[in-house]
């Protein structure tokens, strides 16, 4: 039994333990400038937290429910490439684009205050 949390950060939700990274593709309260190496972050968007045999689900967030985590290093993905050819016409067009990406480390969950161990 082990103790995680489902965040809600970057469009997407994620099952985060603490002591392990995670990639998001953008954090809507970080600017790039903001985004250098062990910058402490705080995830608020916590939908549920699960400690041994516990379950505590928030509608929609739980209240007094914190990620506490920092950044790791913010990079580039690998670039995705937009192919479009229309057969018999002659024409084609190759787009392609690189999205931003941060990884960061979850430190500790905590509720209510108190931190959530194993």
């Amino acid at each position: 039994m082990s103790t995680y949390a489902i965040i809600e950060t970057g469009g997407q939700q994620l099952r985060v333990e603490p002591g392990r990274f995670y990639n998001i593709r953008h954090f809507a309260s970080l600017t790039s400038e903001k985004l250098d190496q062990n910058t402490k972050i705080l995830i608020y968007r916590v939908l549920m937290i699960r400690r041994k045999s516990d379950i505590d689900i928030g509608h929609p967030w739980l209240k007094g429910a914190v990620v506490k985590g920092r950044i790791l290093h913010p990079y580039i993905e690998k670039k995705v490439i937009i192919y479009k050819m229309i057969s018999k016409k002659k024409t084609r067009r190759k787009l392609g684009h690189r999205q931003k990406s941060t990884r960061f480390v979850v430190d500790s969950i905590s509720l209510n205050g108190e931190d959530i161990y194993e």
